[in-house]
């Protein structure tokens, strides 16, 4: 599997590039920053993006998702998140949320499955940092792309005016049913897996 990651942004948020093996098509998840450099690392890699997914549209998360998808790649988000893109200050977070317009958005809901990258991808609708937050769960259980549900040692934040404490607990608490061996792409920070984060980040150790 192609892999790579670009977190040279203010955020330090991880915009990750995956490709399944013997695929050159790619997808990108959360291009947040800097559409230039991203397509510079596909291209290193003899990658050409097809499709991009965002987990949530925070800022450091989708604000150039429409810079780097221009005519061609469509872009896809759960609908409680695809508001930001077209009624901002209905969907605000509480602060500067600025996202470049995209052409081709498309909505996904829990369950859906995509074909992008070599990849049949599951959507996994986990609100709570914000309404439509979504993971991505590679075929065969390869990766899953958390964004800011969970990371390592710690999980996202659910005090945003649009985000739920509640809903937050009930997608921590579907991210513990999934296997111990699948690893986890958070949306900053270093990888980790559904099983190191059961046995020691402090947010879910004993969690039923």
């Amino acid at each position: 599997m192609y892999l790579d990651r670009f977190d040279r942004n203010p955020y330090q948020e991880n915009c990750w590039l995956l490709a399944a093996e013997g695929s050159d098509d790619a997808i990108v998840v959360d291009p947040g920053s800097d559409p230039a450099a991203v397509r510079a690392l596909l291209d290193a890699a003899g990658r050409t993006p097809v499709a991009i997914l965002l987990t949530h549209a925070h800022v450091d998360h989708a604000a150039q998702a429409g810079e780097l998808a221009g005519d061609d790649l469509p872009v896809f988000v759960h609908p409680a998140d695809a508001v930001a893109f077209r009624d901002p200050e209905a969907w605000s977070p509480g602060f500067a949320n600025p996202l470049a317009p995209v052409k081709d958005l498309r909505e996904v809901q829990d369950g859906d499955i995509l074909g992008f990258g070599g990849f049949s991808i599951e959507v996994l609708h986990t609100p709570g940092h914000t309404p439509g937050h979504c993971c991505f769960r590679l075929s065969g259980d390869v990766v899953l792309l958390a964004g800011d549900l969970v990371f390592a040692g710690a999980i996202g934040r659910s005090d945003f005016p649009n985000s739920d404490p509640d809903a937050m607990q009930a997608s921590l608490r579907r991210f513990l049913t999934l296997p111990d061996e699948l690893r986890v792409l958070p949306g900053h920070g270093p990888e980790t897996t559904v099983g190191r984060e059961r046995g020691v980040n402090p947010f879910l150790v004993g969690m039923r």
